[in-house]
């Protein structure tokens, strides 16, 4: 089957309106970032912060930047998942296996807001969802995950 230009810039354009879904079995990245490359506005940054995957696959939290980290937030895990906790500029690679959210953080710059989230499908995917919400957050973070949460609220989980 060929395809037009117009079609192919169109699927083309599809795919890349949803970068935080994994992709074939490699891990998904996140970089770790002092500053969005776009926008010098945003600093102390995960790029991007929501990331949805299958369960059994890996994302990859790149020390793009130094002095950054990423570990498992407190309260924000399904029952049964295992925390992370990277060191300081150095990468990690972290295998989810249980369906829900995961809240992350960077340790040092957790309430500048530098914070995400990990969404791996599968049944039970949003049973932990408002228990992560209910999570006290301080300084920026408190912001950036009610995002973060409203991004994933809008989301269709059900494929």
């Amino acid at each position: 089957m060929l395809f037009s230009r117009r079609t192919f810039i169109a699927s083309s354009a599809a795919i890349l309106a949803t970068p935080y879904v994994a992709r074939a079995n490699t891990p998904f990245v996140v970089q770790m970032l002092n500053k969005h490359p776009e926008d010098r506005k945003q600093r102390q940054i995960f790029l991007p912060r929501l990331a949805v995957i299958e369960a059994g696959e890996s994302v990859l939290f790149q020390a793009t930047d130094r002095g950054h980290n990423s570990a498992s937030a407190d309260g924000m895990m399904p029952e049964g998942a295992e925390p992370w906790k990277g060191a300081l500029g150095k990468d990690i690679e972290v295998n989810f296996t249980v369906p829900g959210v995961y809240g992350y953080v960077c340790t040092p710059h957790v309430s500048a807001g530098m914070v995400g989230a990990v969404v791996v499908r599968g049944a039970g995917v949003l049973d932990n969802l408002e228990a992560a919400k209910a999570v006290k957050q301080r300084g920026k973070a408190k912001k950036i995950f009610g995002e973060i949460f409203a991004e994933i609220d809008a989301l269709d989980l059900s494929a």
